[in-house]
């Protein structure tokens, strides 16, 4: 761990933890290097609001709890995160970076804030996305482009752009985002972070202002394997709020990561040779990802290629079908119920147009008349009704080769990330940036990127590993044991 003044650069929970026992740190002066290291980042555009009063608050009566009685605080003692702009939080503005909900404050907490505030984690802030999680980039929302830490030219990656660069920049040890086509994935690879999506269902989607409701789920970004783990294991779990949330058992996906029943001795991982040879990827990308194929190889695992024809029908398969989706969800931001009101409307008709014309940004009013379009009469089975009829082949295809396999390996981005401005005067190119992404979520499978390398360019760049559902603990197990392969 690097030293940074009076406090390390802390890449793990556990080491926080261990600082703390020892009586190295306490949790104020955790939160008050936090604190700073957002001030030294501003520049950065990650943060919407800091909650600096309440967390250092919060931290003081963690000091006072763990001094009276070391057993008394939850297994997120000393976690400091960041939320996305889209996870609600009782009693604080949550706007999904749009001027339509600006000033919205929440009426309560979304299921998997309550959850890790009950074991003791500290909220220090709301971070930055796309719009209403629509993009790729995060430089579609009322508060700015998010900027790269590593080069502050370039992206950060989205949606969940802020959630990635506030761990990137140290603002955080851990930051919770949404994951509909990647956006936990891509922005942690270009940002050189773990991003964890798990199956659809493991935690509750309640308190999510929902963007398309069969893709969406809560992810974490993290430093660390273990990070990602702990945070799952506090998140997961059924809910009586979310009907869609699994109500399997949750497993101890922390303390299980490092034994030896969580892998195979000897796995068996498919990967798609055209994902690979795919003209729209990167060549050091595809090398350094061919690199760790001959290494896991040499390390005794059986790394085949296969078959996977429906790669060049992923991305229209999900944008028809979750723009169609968007166009359900966002019908509700009307200016009538709540958010932003356009006070030119003079009736009820221009109250409603005027309200969302003026309060949706360009993007999210392109995917929205998508969608309408798409589920229009005359076009829905052209569109719609087909496109379910591909995902159903495309989730059959993928759960077959993990019925096969033990996991599917795939770049999670095709290039590192782009220049601020690149993508945004073409979407289709900020559309065909998720083609290796959306898979996960149209079969509903976890996923986990995790750092790769460090490209000629100096930006760093990930590769992703797919399980079958609920498999995330031998999936957080391999993230483990693949950064014994990556630089």
């Amino acid at each position: 761990m690097e030293q940074q003044g009076l406090l390390k650069k802390y890449q793990s929970l556990t080491a926080v933890q261990l600082d703390l026992k020892k009586g190295l740190i306490t949790f104020e002066e955790l939160v008050q290097y936090y604190l700073n290291q957002i001030e030294n980042t501003r520049d950065l555009n990650a943060y919407v609001e800091v909650y600096e009063k309440e967390a250092l608050k919060r931290a003081s009566e963690l000091d006072k709890k763990y001094k009276e009685n070391p057993e008394s605080v939850g297994k997120l003692f000393g976690m400091v995160v960041a939320i996305k702009d889209v996870i609600c939080y009782k009693d604080h503005e949550v706007t999904a970076a749009s001027k339509i909900l600006e000033g919205f404050t929440s009426l309560f907490s979304a299921t998997a804030i309550e959850r890790i505030l009950h074991e003791d984690a500290i909220i220090i802030g709301r971070v930055n996305c796309d719009q209403f999680a629509m993009g790729s980039t995060n430089e579609n929302s009322i508060y700015g482009a998010v900027r790269n830490a590593a080069n502050k030219n370039h992206v950060a990656g989205g949606s969940s752009g802020g959630s990635a660069v506030a761990v990137q920049a140290d603002t955080c040890l851990a930051a919770l985002g949404s994951d509909t086509g990647g956006s936990v994935r891509q922005p942690a690879a270009f940002c050189g972070n773990i991003g964890f999506k798990p199956t659809y269902g493991r935690i509750s989607r309640y308190g999510l202002i929902a963007y398309a409701s069969s893709f969406d789920q809560i992810g974490v970004i993290t430093k660390s394997v273990f990070d990602a783990a702990i945070l799952l294991e506090v998140m997961a779990g059924s809910d009586d709020y979310d009907s869609t949330a699994s109500t399997s058992a949750v497993p101890s996906y922390s303390t299980m990561l490092n034994k030896k029943t969580a892998l195979k001795e000897k796995m068996r991982i498919a990967y798609f040779e055209s994902a690979l040879n795919h003209r729209s990827l990167d060549a050091t990308i595809r090398q350094r990802t061919n690199d760790l194929i001959e290494s896991l190889k040499k390390a005794g695992h059986e790394v085949e290629a296969v078959q996977f024809d429906l790669l060049d029908y992923l991305i229209p398969t999900y944008y028809v079908l979750t723009t169609a989706e968007a166009s359900s969800n966002l019908a509700r931001f009307d200016g009538v119920r709540y958010g932003q009101r356009s006070p030119n409307a003079t009736d009820f008709q221009e109250t409603y147009l005027k309200s969302r014309t003026e309060g949706f940004s360009e993007e999210v009013k392109r995917r929205i008349m998508l969608g309408a379009f798409v589920l229009s009469s005359g076009y829905y089975d052209a569109y719609y009704t087909k496109a379910q009829q591909v995902r159903r082949l495309i989730t059959e295809k993928t759960r077959a080769i993990l019925a096969e396999y033990d996991f599917i390996l795939m770049p999670t981005a095709p290039t590192t990330a782009f220049k601020l401005g690149d993508t945004m005067k073409d979407p289709v190119e900020m559309y065909l940036a998720d083609i290796y992404t959306v898979q996960a979520n149209l079969a509903g499978i976890p996923a986990v990127s995790v750092p790769l390398s460090t490209h000629p360019n100096k930006l760093p760049f990930g590769v992703q590993f797919f399980a079958d559902k609920f498999q995330e603990e031998s999936l957080l197990a391999l993230a483990q044991y693949v950064s014994n392969f990556t630089d």
